[in-house]
């Protein structure tokens, strides 16, 4: 298969970016899409150019560093999936591919197609924790009766990887999907009950202060998240954030 590649290159985060055309042969339709980016960079450090930069690391989507938005979508044509699940055989032979990072004020270029997502960590530390004693002493959690439904959507919630996809997707650039399922997962536990007042608070108002937009439930964000978390989270955040008001 032979593609042409269309890849924004950014010396760091001052410099001017700008898209660079590749073109590359002898991809195979079972290569993931970082191993086609492997193949690549191959290619360009044995004629001696810099390789391009891109994030990666457990490569079976369950990290979400391979944040990349591909012809237009956060982590590719297809769903359900991070960019190193996408397999080349979404694409033809003589495609025309365009590759670039995440697009966001509060995710700024660190170099090529990696990005600064730390923000996210950083929402995440104002309060998406529990504070359970782990002394030994702790009562089974078995003992707390949980109904099933309540334990679903918790679990569903938890499984968001933190990979951006829903920010970048954005037309906003809003993280009210990663803040919603952050604070979903606790809300809905009894374990979660105690701080839940102090933890949308406290995300919600590290989310601002990074400089995420608005949102306003276009649904994009759910389209393509990896995981399909649910936009019904957001209005668990809005019903725990007005809660906590009157607290």
């Amino acid at each position: 298969m032979k593609l042409n590649l269309k890849i924004w290159r950014q010396a760091g985060p001052n410099a001017k970016g700008r898209m660079v055309d590749y073109k590359i042969d002898g991809v195979e339709s079972d290569m993931s899409f970082l191993e086609m980016l492997d193949l690549l960079n191959e290619k360009l450090i044995g004629k001696g150019d810099e390789p391009i930069a891109f994030d990666h690391d457990c490569r079976e989507g369950i990290c979400g560093m391979c944040s990349l938005f591909i012809n237009g979508e956060a982590h590719g044509p297809d769903r359900l999936i991070t960019t190193c699940q996408l397999h080349m055989r979404k694409f033809n032979d003589g495609d025309t591919i365009t590759i670039e990072p995440w697009r966001a004020n509060a995710f700024p270029v660190i170099k090529d197609l990696i990005v600064d997502r730390s923000a996210l960590d950083r929402i995440q530390q104002a309060g998406g924790y529990i504070s359970v004693n782990t002394s030994g002493r702790s009562v089974d959690a078995n003992n707390i009766p949980i109904p099933k439904k309540d334990a679903d959507m918790a679990f569903d919630a938890a499984t968001c990887i933190g990979c951006g996809a829903c920010v970048a997707t954005c037309k906003n650039a809003s993280a009210m999907l990663f803040v919603s399922a952050k604070v979903a997962q606790f809300a809905l536990l009894p374990q979660g009950r105690v701080e839940a007042a102090k933890r949308v608070q406290d995300m919600v108002a590290a989310m601002d202060a990074e400089g995420f937009g608005s949102c306003t439930n276009t649904g994009a964000c759910e389209v393509e998240c990896p995981k399909g978390i649910s936009l019904t989270n957001i209005a668990i955040l809005n019903k725990e954030f007005l809660l906590a008001q009157t607290k």
